[in-house]
């Protein structure tokens, strides 16, 4: 599919940022990026991508190496995340943001390394579209598949980070010509590919109930308030600010914790 033949398909109020990472784990706490591949889509239909392999600052497993081809020799040499983050605010500032499986890790993974940088990256009023959602609520099956299914493509160089993030535009593209029920608007996309709870913290650790009260949705307290919980049990918060959460979930429930202490 000709990205030109299809941009004015979607209806964009802003830029459109498709993102995708290759990282040396899953584990957002932890794992390091070594690939970002951000494929900006503009108002005016026209594109822009930022590619950069990344120098994780530790070593990447060989299991994880055989996925996506990159191994230590390769981001040697690379900068930092640090060092390229500013470089990386300028290009994503102002914009809303599209993936595949985008929701669940790599935009998460994307906020963690962002904080460790020091970037004070707002999420707040950012829309998130996954293609993933989309696919798998019409036609469940994996990236390669949907390449093939969407684009009539097969999908070569899968694992790279800028191959992946180019078929995943691709792939939406195709999904808009296919189903006329979705709207070409990143409004309509947000909702139709948000989570049934929506997510506070980005990795999900806490959500909005239907109440539109923010939730844990784990553990012993899951779905019960967060700023209760803290009133009740003194020593919660103190764990979650020790364990092995995610940067910004601490961020958002000390957020939470300081707003109830100002407000009592």
């Amino acid at each position: 599919m000709d990205h030109d033949q299809n941009r004015n398909m979607l209806q964009l109020t802003r830029p459109l940022a498709f993102i995708d990472l290759e990282t040396t784990g899953l584990n957002i706490s932890s794992d390091r990026i070594v690939e970002i591949s951000v494929l900006k889509a503009l108002p005016d239909g026209h594109t822009q991508t930022l590619t950069q392999r990344i120098n994780p600052e530790m070593a990447i497993p060989p299991e994880v190496t055989k996925i996506h081809g990159i191994s230590d020799a390769d981001v040697m040499d690379q900068p930092k995340f640090r060092e390229f983050a500013p470089k990386l605010m300028g290009f994503i500032q102002h914009c809303d943001f599209a993936g595949y499986n985008s929701g669940y890790f790599d935009l998460p993974m994307l906020a963690e390394e962002l904080m460790r940088a020091g970037q004070d990256f707002d999420w707040t009023d950012v829309r998130m579209v996954d293609v993933q959602t989309i696919f798998h609520k019409n036609e469940p099956r994996d990236l390669k598949a949907a390449y093939r299914f969407y684009c009539q493509k097969d999908l070569v160089g899968g694992h790279s980070a800028e191959v992946d993030i180019h078929a995943t535009y691709e792939v939406l593209l195709g999904q808009l010509a296919r189903y006329p029920e979705l709207k070409r608007d990143v409004d309509f996309l947000h909702r139709y590919t948000i989570r049934n709870n929506q997510s506070v913290d980005l990795a999900g650790r806490i959500v909005r109930d239907a109440q539109g009260r923010e939730v844990f949705s784990f553990g012993k307290y899951k779905g019960q308030a967060v700023a209760e919980v803290f009133a009740r049990d003194k020593g919660y918060y103190q764990w979650m600010m020790e364990g092995d959460f995610p940067a910004y979930t601490k961020k958002i429930i000390t957020r939470i914790r300081l707003n109830a202490l100002n407000a009592s």
